[in-house]
């Protein structure tokens, strides 16, 4: 396997604490997230310290993406979704042809992202969910950033925080 980028949903720690040491070691660039995440990631060293992580080092990436941007990963061409709540600047990846998306913390089986950390926004996030990511398709089995797959169309029929 030869690591081509490294593709960042969202500035949150768990999430992408690792990325300028991987980076530096894999001589790879950094896509994403949405320059809306940029405050999470400059914050990055005090946020570890704060939160007991190991010590890590912000990163600018080599392109921030927005709504409507493409990213290629080897043959692979992922669609990118602007889907701001959890953070501001969250993106999701969609890859159209196998009906897989890649949502980080935007949406998990039977829950949908927190939205109690700074600049979190939960009108934002369940429109983003609704009104962004359902109408991509009921098909679309997606990979959240934490416990197992689901797709859009179980979430959107049984997800109480998204239902209706």
């Amino acid at each position: 396997m030869v690591i081509e980028k490294l593709l960042v949903t969202h500035g949150h720690l768990d999430h992408c604490s690792a990325v300028a040491d991987l980076r530096d070691r894999l001589q790879v660039p950094v896509e994403g997230p949405h320059q809306d995440d940029a405050f999470w990631i400059d914050q990055i060293p005090q946020r570890c310290q704060e939160y007991g992580f190991p010590p890590a080092r912000s990163f600018t990436p080599a392109r921030w993406l927005a709504h409507g941007d493409e990213v290629k990963v080897g043959d692979l061409l992922l669609n990118v979704v602007h889907c701001p709540g959890h953070t501001p600047g969250h993106v999701v990846f969609v890859h159209a042809p196998t009906g897989i998306a890649f949502v980080g913390d935007v949406l998990f089986k039977g829950s949908i992202g927190r939205t109690d950390f700074p600049r979190g926004n939960h009108a934002d996030l369940i429109q983003a969910i609704k009104e962004r990511l359902f109408p991509l398709g009921d098909h679309i089995r997606f990979v959240p950033g934490h416990g197992p797959m689901s797709n859009f169309g179980d979430e959107r029929r049984s997800n109480p925080f998204v239902r209706g």
